[in-house]
């Protein structure tokens, strides 16, 4: 489910860029929105008490963690905070590309516990475990699509969120 809100976010804000909306006139920017929009959809599970049938919970992220990670539940709750504020930072122009960097590596270190639930077959809300072959796929593109929020967020997008937009030269 994730996949197609993603990708869905991508291009629906990609043609809100197309019809003038500054915010979303780059791929990458538009990216980095609908990377949030996944995200905030994804982090919400990490929080969700078990009896909900509808999503995964937390008990069933739970089950995801290798059993040679510590402390899983906590691991839990403090990637869905790490999430949320990958998904925050990428919202805002000036901590766009340190949080897409900072995602990147973040889903580089839950792919352990991806490959863990495709090969122990960790069902999520019931439904039985995604094969490997599509998990993997999944996380290295979640992985690219932060890299690409992150480098689309130029020197001269942070400049301009700084500064505000440069002023013209003076021509004396």
């Amino acid at each position: 489910m994730t996949l197609p809100v993603l990708l869905i976010a991508l291009l629906g804000l990609r043609g809100l860029g197309a019809l003038g909306v500054r915010r979303f006139a780059t791929w990458p920017a538009a990216a980095a929105h609908a990377l949030a929009i996944m995200l905030v959809m994804t982090a919400s599970a990490h929080f969700v008490p078990a009896g909900v049938t509808v999503m995964p919970t937390h008990d069933d992220l739970v089950r995801m963690v290798p059993p040679a990670v510590p402390f899983p539940s906590a691991t839990v709750y403090l990637t869905g905070v790490l999430e949320l504020l990958g998904a925050l930072g990428l919202v805002i122009p000036r901590t766009r590309r340190a949080a897409g960097y900072c995602l990147a590596l973040l889903f580089v270190v839950m792919l352990p516990a991806n490959i863990y639930a495709a090969t122990a077959d960790v069902p999520l809300a019931g439904e039985p475990a995604s094969p490997l072959w599509q998990r993997v796929p999944e996380q290295v593109l979640y992985i690219a699509v932060a890299l690409w929020a992150a480098r689309g967020a130029g020197a001269r997008t942070l400049r301009r969120a700084l500064h505000g937009s440069p002023a013209a030269p003076s021509r004396s």
